[in-house]
């Protein structure tokens, strides 16, 4: 009896997340103007995705401002998470304290205290961009940190120490000894950081600039908008990202299984 209440918990759970991704992948295959009309199977959904100025110019600036944000987010909390270990045990805390701020604090306060310092006090103009990607930043790179410190933990702390007696720089030590020991967890922060950039809508409302959308402040204002060809195309983008993301994971777990084979094979 455990272990079907066990699987039928694990079944309805998954239902409950998928399914109505399901759905909307489904209904994005026809030409239905509301979920829950039958019709026959389309592709103009895509086309309209594909084909529109607005959608691809969107959807461009969109990835454009999430890789760039993630980037730059990678490079500060890589770098933080391997400041604080290397600091004393009072920076350490200090350090690690302050990252869990924007961690546990609302979008909602991060956008509106960016807006306020950069546009209202410093008067940096939105349309130079910089408040955006300010923002998404100061929400990707504190998830950086989270990830690659437990890759730094694991590493034998004297390494550092022992290649800067045997005559390395600390730019050299760290790049050569370090950095490939953390590369799982500087991949997996920047994957996050991108995730992160792409879904927020809060900071992306309160510091973007007044002609440009990502894909979920457009997406919030295309459902109250008429436009029925513009709102069922966005079910195709849905099943798009949703697509990459399930090839994205599954490339990445073949990958660690084949690694995970290679070296039981060297054993």
């Amino acid at each position: 009896m455990a272990k079907i209440v066990k699987r039928a918990y694990l079944i309805i759970m998954l239902l409950f997340i998928y399914f109505p991704i399901l759905i909307l992948a489904v209904f994005s295959f026809t030409s239905a103007t509301q979920i829950g009309q039958l019709r026959g199977f389309s592709m103009q959904n895509y086309v309209t995705l594909f084909t529109t100025p607005e959608l691809t110019d969107m959807i461009r600036g969109t990835l454009l401002l999430a890789l760039g944000s993630a980037t730059i987010a990678t490079i500060l909390g890589t770098l933080g998470a391997i400041g604080a270990f290397y600091s004393g045990k009072r920076a350490n805390t200090l350090i690690t304290s302050l990252n869990q701020v924007p961690v546990v604090n609302a979008d909602v306060v991060t956008g509106f205290s960016i807006c306020i310092l950069l546009v209202v006090v410093l008067h940096i103009s939105k349309d130079t961009f910089i408040p955006l990607v300010a923002g998404h930043v100061t929400l990707c790179a504190p998830f950086v940190f989270l990830s690659v410190m437990p890759k730094i933990k694991q590493m034998d702390s004297s390494i550092y120490e022992a290649a800067l007696d045997l005559g390395a720089t600390p730019f050299t030590a760290l790049w050569e000894i370090v950095i490939p020991q953390i590369v799982p967890g500087i991949i997996s922060g920047f994957a996050l950081a991108v995730t992160l950039s792409l879904d927020d809508y809060f900071i992306s409302t309160y510091t973007k600039p007044a002609m440009f959308d990502t894909i979920s402040t457009y997406v919030v204002n295309a459902t109250k908008g008429s436009q029925t060809t513009i709102k069922t195309a966005l079910w195709a983008l849905s099943t798009v990202i949703f697509a990459v993301v399930v090839l994205i994971v599954l490339g990445m777990n073949l990958r660690a299984l084949k690694q995970e084979g290679g070296s039981h094979a060297k054993e």
